[in-house]
Order: structure tokens, then C-alpha cells, then sequence
């Protein structure tokens, strides 16, 4: 049986997510920062829907707390297959008004927190030549966001990060992918107003929010951009081709 690391499960896509891995028979650990209610919730309703999760404490700004949260899923689940790195912190306000504090937390949160979980699952993936990284960035971080400096350049980085590692870990067998949501409704979004959320449905093709259970259906089978990747199949994939889910190629 497989296993899979989701951060930040206790909120909405990491949530959703999670559900969607334990539905398909991954056994998930559930990292949580600090709504230890809603992460429990999560486990107990995946495990009476006959599925495997366990939840796990860690504050993903530190190195150490991330150290001890892997050691603590492969002394219970043993090798960490898949990882998604949902979690995740925003600040909203004015450029101007915002401190170095507050660009460090949001930094940090968004997307420091990415490099540490992201450098501790590799070694084992590398050994295993196999493995599965989907990181969560945002639409902000490819347009920018006014209000949300910060968050937009951690959620950038992101998808640079995230673009390195596919084409430096492909070579071993290892898929690093990116999903970069519109606006979804979950509690990050929860103080946005009415007139923010009219705004925003508007420049939304489908003329509405989004909901956590539309970024799970398919964690996986995202874009590919490792140079001389091999699918399952023996498939050779060419650098910066986008796949779907059959490994069929859909754009350049």
C-alpha cells in the first residue's frame, strides 16, 4: 500500500485532497499545524469510510519540526511515496503597510515551508527511484495579486521551485508537479467580501469560486517538465510538455 504525506489537511484542499488519496487506498498522514480538531475529524472520517490516516503535528517554518514529522510517518507508515505540500498562510493589505515581520511569515509559511518538506522526502524517493511531489502554489503567484505582495511572490517561488526539481529529480523517476488554483473557497478566503467575491467571479470563466474538491480528483496528473522523464510505460517525455493522466500529451 502506498503513502502519502498531505500538509496542511486540516484546511480545505488539503483536505479534500486527502480524501480523494484515501478513497483511491493511499494511507495518509495528515499534518496539521494547529486546528489538531479539524485534522482528528479528518482521520476518523476517513477511517470509518474503511480507509487508513493518521494525523501529525508540526510547524513547517522549522527545520526541526519537519525532521520530526517525517521521522514520525516512516516509523508509522514506512517510505513516503507521494507528498503534497497544501499548507499555507496569507496576509493581506497594503505593500506599504507591511512589515519585515510580516513578509518573513508569509514567506516562510507559503513557501520556505515547500523547500524544507520538499528536501526531506527526496533522499528517500531518489533511493526508492520513485515518488511524487504536487506543491501548492496559487494563480497570484502567475499574475500577482495587488493586496497580496507577498503571498503572490512566495506562491511564484513556488512554481520556480517546483519547476527545478522536476527537471533535476525526473531523471530518477521522480515526478515533481504544480497546482496553481484560482480562487477557492476555503477559510483563507473567508475574509474576503462580497464585493471582493463578485469581483473575482467575474474574471472567472465559470463565473464562480471554486471548491476544494475540484483541485482533488487527479493529484497526480499534472505537468511534467523533467527532461528524459519516464512514465510507467516506458515513455520518454520531452522537457516542458504538458501530460494529462494517460501521459497523452496536451500542450507545449
Amino acid at each position: 500500500m502506498k503513502n502519502a504525506l498531505v500538509t496542511g489537511a486540516s484546511g480545505g484542499i488539503g483536505r479534500a485532497v486527502a480524501k480523494e488519496l484515501a478513497r483511491r487506498g493511499w494511507r495518509v498522514a495528515l499534518h496539521y499545524h494547529a486546528n489538531e480538531a479539524a485534522a482528528k475529524s479528518l482521520e476518523e472520517a476517513i477511517c470509518r469510510e474503511g480507509g487508513f490516516a493518521r494525523a501529525y503535528p508540526a510547524d513547517l517554518t522549522q527545520e526541526a519540526q519537519v525532521e520530526a514529522l517525517f521521522g514520525a510517518v516512516e516509523r508509522d507508515l514506512g517510505f513516503v511515496e507521494g507528498l503534497v505540500n497544501s499548507a499555507g498562510v496569507a496576509w493581506k493589505g497594503l505593500f506599504t503597510d507591511m512589515t519585515l515581520a510580516d513578509w518573513r511569515w508569509v514567506v516562510d509559511g507559503d513557501l520556505t515551508s515547500v523547500f524544507l518538506c520538499c528536501r526531506r522526502a527526496l533522499p528517500a524517493m531518489i533511493r526508492e527511484k520513485r515518488g511524487s511531489i504536487v506543491n501548492v502554489s496559487s494563480m497570484w503567484g502567475e499574475v500577482g495579486a495587488s493586496c497580496e505582495a507577498a503571498y503572490s511572490a512566495a506562491k511564484a517561488g513556488v512554481i520556480g521551485l517546483t519547476k527545478a526539481l522536476a527537471k533535476e529529480e525526473g531523471p530518477s523517476g521522480i515526478r515533481v508537479n504544480c497546482l496553481s488554483p484560482g480562487v477557492i473557497d476555503t477559510p483563507m478566503n473567508g475574509d474576503l467580501t462580497e464585493a471582493d467575491l463578485a469581483a473575482l467571479r467575474e474574471e472567472t470563466p465559470l463565473g464562480r469560486t471554486g471548491t476544494p474538491e475540484e483541485t482533488a480528483p487527479d493529484p497526480w496528473g499534472l505537468t511534467v517538465l523533467a527532461p528524459g522523464c519516464v512514465l510507467e510505460d516506458e515513455k520518454r517525455v520531452r522537457p516542458g510538455v504538458m501530460l494529462n493522466k494517460n501521459g497523452e500529451e496536451v500542450s507545449r
